[in-house]
């Protein structure tokens, strides 16, 4: 192998802060990972990497040798799409993670038109209702709803979205229908969330107004929450992509519509070294061409 062979390599292990990580994404065996960067490390005469029972950690020596790696592999990347066919079609294997809603009830649809219109690429989806780590964990790109978290990730805006307040008509005829986020305590909630401690967050006068809430069921998963919210168990606050079908047949009707939170975005995330990726790319234009057919559904 030549050295931009190792170089990947290695820039691989420490975004993934493992060998086996690098290896799953590269096609290769963890112990030729390691053989290739104690190699790297021998030319070099520098110990790049410290390698523990558990994990990776990078020197102060590998930090700036994977700065400059990363930007050589950037280059020569750039440079082989400028005068090569692959510049004009995408091509290779995109590890993509999603929520779960979005996943099951868009992505489902959304995948196999992509992969027709790209035969060239292959996609390894995950669906995961937590925020993963893109970098360490390995993933290319990420479909985040929602604010975003400061971060050097770059962040394509794909579709708007909006979140309301709803609850099933027996609900509201059985408890009555609040007229204020402050009401909301007065009621049966059903909190859609992964802390322990969750806000939903309204506005009043231009002024954002958080209300801390509480219930008898708290999922991680908005279906969950919408399926309970349809059985009359209480009120949530969900995306319109989950809860556009039983609003338009009744089963559910919103509330608070005149405090509704201000509206948010659905964004494909990426690395920053990830830029040039015409893979990346064409999977955040076709989602996003996607979400503008779909658009009622946000």
């Amino acid at each position: 192998m030549d050295l931009l062979d190792d170089m990947r390599i290695f820039v691989n292990a420490v975004e993934a802060m493992s060998f086996t990580g690098a290896a799953t994404k590269l096609g290769l065996s963890k112990q030729f990972v390691s053989r290739r960067i104690a190699s790297l490390e021998q030319s070099l005469g520098a110990r790049l990497l410290l390698r523990t029972t558990r994990r990776l950690a990078v020197t102060d020596l590998g930090r700036i040798y994977y700065e400059r790696a990363r930007r050589i592999l950037e280059d020569v990347e750039a440079a082989n799409l400028a005068v090569s066919s692959q510049g004009e079609r995408p091509r290779g294997n995109l590890r993509v993670s999603a929520p779960m809603s979005f996943g099951t009830m868009f992505l489902g649809s959304v995948i196999p038109s992509f992969l027709s219109t790209y035969p060239d690429v292959s996609i390894e989806l995950e669906l995961n209702d937590r925020t993963v780590d893109i970098i360490g964990e390995g993933y290319d790109a990420a479909v985040r709803i929602g604010a975003l978290a400061d971060s050097s990730l770059i962040a394509r805006n794909i579709a708007p979205m909006r979140m309301v307040t709803c609850a099933s008509p027996r609900y509201l005829e059985a408890h009555g229908t609040p007229e204020t986020p402050e009401a909301l305590r007065e009621h049966a909630l059903l909190p859609y969330g992964h802390s322990q401690r969750v806000t939903w967050t309204y506005q009043r006068d231009g002024h954002a107004l958080d209300i801390p809430v509480s219930g008898r069921l708290r999922v991680n998963n908005g279906e969950l929450a919408r399926d309970a919210a349809v059985a009359g168990l209480g009120i949530t606050l969900l995306p319109v992509f989950i809860v556009a079908p039983a609003l338009l047949n009744g089963r559910l009707v919103t509330v608070l519509d005149a405090f509704a939170p201000p509206e948010a975005a659905i964004h494909v995330v990426y690395p920053q070294h990830r830029q040039a990726s015409l893979v990346i790319r064409a999977f955040a234009d076709f989602l996003a061409a996607a979400c503008g057919v779909a658009g009622a559904r946000w």
